[in-house]
């Protein structure tokens, strides 16, 4: 009798790949327009609160997951540090621009692991290649430890997955400063979303093409060319 695996190599789908986007977008955004129009709140008070909603799933998720994630952990200490810095200034344009900080600080650390041979964005797109399948697991260990002919090409393609992603985030995080700077408050609130959803959007079309996209086929050929042992499939007598 074979065993049924469930979803357990189910290949993620848009909207597994989109839904923490989703969720850091849309409840800042509503909640703001809520604390502002429904409750009445200052721009800078609906700021503030709406400005925590990221804090708290960030440290529900460290908590859930119970094991620490470098990039997740990265997020919550710098929206903290933002956030208090924000309620000391007082002003709504800081509490706008502390958004650029967040991505900023990010993107500067991802690089920084580069750097050091750590990518960080490694953590993140590794699920969505190897799908939980154990064979393509195994698979992604020789390529990284050196151990496979193409594991020079693939760390290759995992350092620039990083690369694109910290420019990118760089690059929202100048958008923003801007856009904090110059246009009305009421704008930026939805405008800066905006500017965020359309960097992920170049990071996912750029870094999938550049590097996830040629990662997975060289996954893909080092378990077709056999170099993996596949476990043995018990039969029931």
């Amino acid at each position: 009798m074979t065993k049924n695996t469930g979803n357990q190599g189910r290949k993620p789908s848009v909207l597994d790949t989109f839904k923490p986007l989703l969720i850091d977008v849309a409840p800042p955004l509503g909640s703001y327009y809520l604390f502002k129009d429904a409750f009445g709140m200052s721009t800078f008070a609906a700021l503030a609160w709406s400005s925590v909603v990221p804090a708290v799933r960030t440290a529900w998720g460290l908590v859930r997951e119970r094991r620490t994630n470098a990039l997740a952990g990265l997020i919550l200490v710098v929206n903290v540090v933002s956030l208090l810095l924000s309620f000391v200034s007082g002003d709504p344009r800081l509490m706008l621009a502390k958004d650029s900080v967040v991505s900023s600080t990010v993107a500067i650390g991802i690089l920084m692991s580069v750097r050091l041979g750590r990518p960080m964005m490694t953590a993140g797109m590794k699920p969505f290649v190897v799908k939980g399948d154990a064979a393509r697991e195994a698979a992604w260990q020789r390529l990284v430890s050196g151990a496979a002919a193409e594991s020079v090409a693939f760390r290759s393609r995992e350092r620039a997955f990083s690369v694109v992603w910290g420019l990118v985030l760089l690059a929202e995080c100048v958008v923003r400063v801007v856009g904090a700077c110059t246009v009305p408050v009421d704008t930026m609130v939805w405008l800066g979303s905006v500017v965020m959803v359309a960097a992920m959007v170049i990071g996912f079309v750029v870094s999938g093409g550049l590097a996830a996209g040629p990662m997975e086929r060289m996954l893909s050929a080092e378990v077709a060319a056999g170099r993996v042992e596949r476990p043995e499939v018990a039969v029931a007598a």
